[in-house]
């Protein structure tokens, strides 16, 4: 009798002693981190693109991420500052060659001293475009303009705002 009762509590015993095969764990985190980073970009031996952050994370698929913000200078092919580009945050997409800017972001035009808000904002470096469907402020010399949607040159030289707001001043 006392066998049958031993029966049941060893093939439970047996049963919760086995170890259970589990999946291993993927690490998704940066695989390296820079502090402090100011790096040029450069074609045919001129300077085009300043970059100064606080922080980068770097990914195993090429991505980096800015969580400290982001401060870019533009320059034209004379290495005169043609636009610069602030934002709280940012993050490359290796795969698209594509950044996206976030919180408080800040384009200003130095030779046409105009300057746009936004709080969200992408850019793609090969076709030196900028674009949002967010709302934005456009401040130029004598006007504001707003609206929600941009597509832009990066320098903000030519720009359409896809759904425009506010007060325009018409010239003739």
């Amino acid at each position: 009798m006392n066998r049958i009762l031993y029966l049941p509590l060893l093939l439970f015993t047996f049963a919760c002693s086995k170890n259970e095969l589990k999946e291993p764990l993927v690490y998704e985190g940066p695989l390296s981190e820079a502090e402090n980073v100011e790096l040029f970009y450069s074609e045919s031996e001129k300077v085009k693109v300043k970059m100064i952050a606080a922080l980068v994370y770097e990914y195993e698929n090429g991505d980096r991420e800015f969580p400290k913000g982001i401060y870019l200078e533009f320059y034209n092919e004379f290495e005169n500052l043609e636009s610069t580009l602030r934002a709280n945050e940012a993050y490359f997409f290796k795969k698209d060659n594509t950044w996206r800017g976030r919180g408080n972001v800040e384009v200003k035009n130095v030779e046409k001293k105009e300057q746009l808000n936004t709080e969200e904002l992408f850019w793609n470096p090969k076709e030196e475009k900028i674009y949002t469907e967010k709302f934005l402020t456009i401040k130029q010399v004598d006007q504001i303009v707003s609206g929600e949607g941009l597509d832009a040159k990066q320098d903000l030289s030519h720009y359409k705002i896809t759904n425009p707001s506010g007060r325009f001043d018409m010239k003739e």
